[in-house]
């Protein structure tokens, strides 16, 4: 894959994509789904990767216009957890608006555990809403999330019609899509969460934190998950990484065209 560095330069083209991964083997994941190579965007607090669709070079110098991607994916490895995936995909949505060339979708992606019989390992899940699942209070009664407290959201639903368009074209399984700060890791846990949450099918760590930072800048979402281990007891013997990654590859290579012809104005 050819790097090449670029600092601080945003283009404007048909429709631009902001995909948000936590760690860079995900991003990696996500762009060896497309063919062009990749460059590198500095911004201030973050990097992006950029398959440049428009780049010449020794094998591209007859593209035309007609062979130009409908679409601009700026990857980000935008780090673990709610909290800093928000901050940096606030850093690329506010820097990409006072350019003048906003987001038009913000895709959350990665691996993820999945809810068994559910997900199993190896699928793909598309949420249909990303729900923080221990953003609240634990009382003498149980759960309380944070909006029974009075406070905030703890749901961002991602538009219907992209959710059908992107099921539909990779595959994946639609339901619930749990952010949680700490992963879980015994029976007694998930068993807890699946009764909060029925249609939860994975759990991961920063899709919550990306729909409030795309929310905030009025940009739609989207969760995409590849399942690499069940949700329940730590096991590591039992996670299949590789072959999740390998999923989101594949998963992503059906999206993009979804995401580079989807019209926000479509129910």
């Amino acid at each position: 894959m050819v790097l090449q560095a670029q600092e601080g330069r945003l283009t404007t083209p048909r429709a631009r994509i902001l995909v948000a991964t936590a760690v860079p083997a995900e991003r990696d994941a996500v762009a060896r789904a497309f063919t062009e190579p990749v460059q590198q965007v500095r911004l201030p607090g973050v990097t992006l990767h950029r398959p440049d669709a428009d780049r010449t070079g020794p094998d591209r110098t007859d593209r035309t216009d007609a062979d130009r991607r409908d679409a601009a994916f700026d990857l980000l490895a935008a780090g673990v957890g709610p909290a800093l995936a928000a901050a940096s995909v606030s850093a690329a949505l506010t820097a990409a608006s006072l350019h003048g060339s906003p987001y038009t979708v913000v895709v959350s992606t990665g691996i993820a555990g999945g809810f068994a019989p559910a997900a199993p390992v190896g699928s793909l899940v598309l949420a249909d809403e990303i729900t923080a699942a221990d953003l609240g209070a634990e009382t003498a009664d149980g759960f309380l999330p944070v909006t029974e407290l009075g406070f905030g959201a703890v749901t961002h639903r991602p538009p219907a019609s992209l959710v059908r368009e992107s099921a539909a074209a990779t595959g994946a399984l639609t339901g619930v899509v749990l952010t949680v700060s700490t992963v879980t890791g015994t029976a007694v846990r998930a068993a807890a969460l699946r009764e909060r949450h029925p249609r939860a099918l994975a759990e991961a760590m920063e899709g919550f934190g990306v729909a409030e930072a795309a929310a905030a800048h009025g940009v739609p979402v989207l969760e995409l998950r590849a399942v690499s281990n069940p949700v329940g007891p730590r096991d590591r013997a039992a996670w299949r990484i590789a072959e999740a990654l390998t999923a989101l590859t594949e998963g992503f290579g059906k999206l993009a065209p979804v995401l580079e012809s989807w019209n926000r104005h479509d129910q």
